[in-house]
């Protein structure tokens, strides 16, 4: 790029404080261009605050909180993935279309941290706004295996709908124990990740879901990488993947575009709207004022057991959410919603 050799330097965060030590190793000593990555939103504020710190841009692929989008906002950080209010939107829209919100009842199960607080805190008011009904809200440790007392509680609650804002493999752990009890109370979510939904399997899945990007989607760019991917690693890219990838698209765009590695030129650059490929059918680009890139996300439906091709094709696409000829902004969070100020 530009003459020179790309380096890729890959780092452990770990928890917030080692994410700080190895952020700032990987600016002052190794001398990066940019930061990429990161799953948790605690260890995300804490990099973003060195980046901003060293005017070092770090694109986040993997922190949902809407916090970091809006109070805890900064110039240096943009945000590829998607934010807890873009997930809720996303299968919100759906439902309300399909009327499956006004009246409905939903008990939810929630993880106990930040980026549980936060999912719930949006998905809530958006049902409740759309007529839904909150039967109850329990908080689940992180890393819990026995979901029995929380099962049995929804049992007796009988609402219409199962609404899970866990991550990981608690979200794992609950489809896996859920299906043993064969309740009839369908389960939805604030936010799916492909991995923990490959994990429980496609006996202990079921329903509707959202989800930012599945490599079956039929746009030559995303199947092009789903191949290369898969040849490499004997099985498909997960979502996570997908950002990671993308997000060094965008770097190298932006070097080749802005001439050089002057970091202050690549964030006015990203700042005026540029437009990048996202192995989507619509390309993406970032807000100017929060750094959220404008993306269509996905409805999907988990694919009948009889027709999966492998046992990472768990899904079919619906549709994509916003539709086709409406504004990429339909499912972002508003600046009342999620005020950002970048001093």
């Amino acid at each position: 790029m530009l003459g020179r050799k790309l380096e890729l330097i890959a780092e452990d965060s770990v928890n917030p404080q080692t994410a700080v030590t190895k952020a700032q190793k990987l600016i002052e000593r190794d001398k990066v261009v940019c930061l990429i990555g990161e799953i948790n939103s605690a260890s995300g504020l804490a990099i973003a605050e060195q980046a901003n710190r060293y005017k070092v841009p770090f694109f986040n692929t993997g922190c949902n909180s809407d916090a970091l989008r809006g109070k805890n906002c900064s110039k240096f950080m943009f945000h590829i993935e998607g934010c807890n209010t873009m997930y809720t939107k996303t299968i919100g829209t759906w439902q309300k279309a399909e009327n499956k919100i006004k009246g409905a009842k939903f008990y939810f199960l929630t993880a106990d941290y930040a980026f549980g607080h936060d999912l719930y805190r949006v998905s809530s008011k958006f049902l409740g706004d759309n007529g839904g009904i909150n039967l109850g809200n329990d908080m689940v440790p992180t890393n819990s295996v026995d979901f029995s007392a929380y099962i049995l509680k929804i049992r007796q609650a009988k609402p219409d709908f199962v609404y899970i804002c866990l991550a990981g493999v608690d979200q794992t752990n609950f489809l896996k124990q859920y299906k043993e009890y064969n309740l009839p109370f369908p389960v939805t979510g604030g936010t799916m990740d492909t991995i923990p939904f490959w994990g429980a399997g496609i006996d202990s899945i079921s329903g509707y879901w959202q989800s930012l990007w599945y490599h079956g989607l039929p746009v030559a760019g995303a199947q092009a990488f789903t191949k290369r991917f898969s040849d490499k690693f004997g099985m498909p890219p997960d979502n996570q993947a997908w950002g990671d990838y993308v997000g060094a698209k965008i770097v190298l765009q932006s070097l080749a575009e802005t001439k050089g590695t002057d970091t202050v030129k690549m964030v006015e650059y990203l700042e005026k709207g540029a437009s990048f490929d996202i192995l989507k059918a619509r390309r993406g680009s970032f807000r100017s004022w929060d750094h959220q890139l404008l993306q269509e996300m996905y409805v999907v439906k988990v694919k009948d057991k009889a027709r999966m091709k492998d046992k990472w094709d768990i899904f079919d696409i619906v549709q994509p959410v916003p539709g086709p000829n409406e504004s990429l902004e339909l499912i972002q969070p508003t600046q009342a919603e999620n005020a950002c100020s970048m001093a």
